[in-house]
């Protein structure tokens, strides 16, 4: 704990934050006003009676979903963890739940934040492949229609993993100071006419997991053979890359943290 501006003593606490991203303009506040950290803290407000500014993980984009968002605040309010919940729940329409919440260690030296804290952040994107589209995955998921080609997909992907300067995949409004990321993992697995896109890397490019997604499918498709990766990812030519796709299937699915926070995080799974 450590003293607030009156004199009471102040605790961090973390909450783990679920939400289907297809009817908010994205994560992050705007003046317009409807996005998730608008929301979340109006009902923070409405439960603590107070004002309760939260800092996130990873901002999400508009139409982008979360399986475990990470947000904390700082707060002299005693209230007990499940209440935290239920009663932040209770404020927040279906498209949004508080899962989890805990209080963070105090550590002068190094406190917990949401952002800087993290040690990596894990998307998945999932794909429906088929000649149809799907009236249950509308707006959470992405949908091609072609035959796709995973092995091919993956053939592409090898090259990515790694540290590489990603300006290829990289969008114009990006803000990052460097194109330069560490791309831990890039895995491609297929059940049936899903396919899944599993991303992990200790940070990101503004786009950069969806223009990654679109062009693997230029190659699953065969538009592009699997070494036509490795030349736009080497040219750090936007334009030679696929378009953005679509954000509908696009899930922030984990945030990784040191183990000595004590986050009671959950492996949330995707729901098929």
């Amino acid at each position: 704990m450590k003293a607030s501006h009156d004199g009471q003593l102040s605790k961090r606490i973390a909450l783990g934050v679920q939400y289907d991203g297809s009817s908010w303009s994205g994560y992050q506040k705007q003046p317009g006003g409807n996005t998730v950290q608008d929301r979340l803290e109006a009902a923070l407000r409405e439960f603590a009676r107070a004002d309760l500014p939260t800092t996130c993980a990873g901002r999400t984009d508009a139409g982008v979903h979360a399986l475990e968002q990470v947000v904390h605040f700082d707060t002299s309010l005693s209230r007990d963890m499940n209440s935290w919940v239920r009663g932040v729940n209770a404020f927040l329409p279906e498209s949004i739940v508080v899962r989890w919440a805990t209080e963070v260690p105090h550590d002068p030296d190094n406190e917990f934040h949401a952002r800087f804290s993290a040690f990596s952040r894990t998307y998945h994107y999932v794909l429906y492949n088929n000649p149809h589209r799907s009236a249950l995955l509308a707006r959470r998921a992405g949908w091609v229609f072609r035959p796709i080609d995973a092995d091919l997909m993956r053939q592409a992907a090898e090259c990515l993993v790694g540290t590489h300067d990603f300006s290829a995949f990289r969008s114009s409004q990006c803000q990052a100071k460097t194109p330069v990321k560490q791309l831990h993992e890039l895995r491609i697995e297929q059940r049936g006419d899903m396919i899944i896109f599993t991303v992990c890397a200790a940070a990101f490019l503004h786009h950069m997991v969806r223009n990654l997604v679109g062009s693997l499918i230029y190659v699953g498709i065969g538009r592009k053979p699997p070494e036509w990766m490795r030349e736009v990812l080497e040219s750090g030519d936007r334009d030679m890359a696929a378009p953005t796709f679509m954000p509908d299937g696009l899930y922030l699915a984990k945030v990784g943290y040191d183990s000595k926070w004590g986050l009671p995080q959950e492996d949330a799974p995707l729901w098929f």
